[in-house]
């Protein structure tokens, strides 16, 4: 599976690319409008850093499909033609996700709440489909069962559209979709990090510290430093 960040904060995401093995970046308005800056500056930062690094996912705010497509071009202009350009799973936007699939742009259907809208949004061509697992719950429904719906649909169908699973409250719900072998996730940093947040383990590698302190000449030492 691959693991983006969802955050358009560009110290956490240094921070997760620091320590942890990740594929991209997805940003949406909200996430843009939650750092206060002018967004083309922000999205401008994350291209610098990420590079080659991993994907990059912008979403269109326009609300007809001749702005959606507007937006796509401008968002690739300024950022690269490798940038995934984030459509609304909506009739606008399978008209928009149509023309610009053709035109050989990566397009990432978004707000998909159902296994109809992702598949519409396979057969128009987008490169992914992200399902918002933690807000279908909130609907009174099964995000996680959604999300693998739609990776079966897509599997049976031959369909190379691949799920990018999205909103995300824990990390467990994140291991299910792994385990069932969904391509790609994205997780805000405070989930990235659940991943492996865990008294037990903090506690555990305390104790290994200290019982190698106790070791002849090694007390404040480490393998690299201990006398012999």
């Amino acid at each position: 599976m691959k693991l983006l960040v969802d955050c358009a904060d560009i110290e956490k995401i240094k921070k997760m690319y620091e320590f942890y093995p990740v594929d991209g970046v997805t940003t949406n308005p909200s996430i843009l409008a939650a750092t206060g800056k002018a967004p083309y500056t922000v999205l401008k930062e994350i291209r610098e850093f990420i590079r080659s690094q991993g994907e990059l996912h912008v979403q269109v705010v326009a609300g007809s499909a001749v702005g959606m497509v507007e937006d796509g071009y401008r968002i690739t202009q300024i950022l690269g033609k490798n940038t995934f350009i984030k459509i609304p799973a909506v009739p606008e936007g399978f008209k928009a996700m149509k023309r610009l699939c053709n035109e050989g742009f990566a397009i990432t259907a978004t707000a998909v709440y159902t296994p109809m809208q992702a598949y519409l949004a396979g057969k128009c061509g987008a490169v992914y489909a992200a399902p918002y697992v933690n807000r279908i719950d909130n609907f009174g429904y099964d995000g996680i069962q959604t999300a693998k719906e739609i990776h079966d649909i897509f599997k049976k169908n031959m369909m190379k559209t691949e799920i990018l699973a999205a909103s995300f409250k824990n990390s467990q719900q994140v291991l299910d979709l792994c385990k069932y072998g969904v391509g790609s996730a994205t997780l805000a940093p405070s989930v990235l990090e659940g991943l492996v947040k865990n008294q037990a383990i903090t506690a555990a590698i305390a104790d290994f510290s200290n019982d190698f302190s106790r070791l002849p000449g090694c007390e404040g030492k480490t393998m690299s430093t201990c006398l012999s």
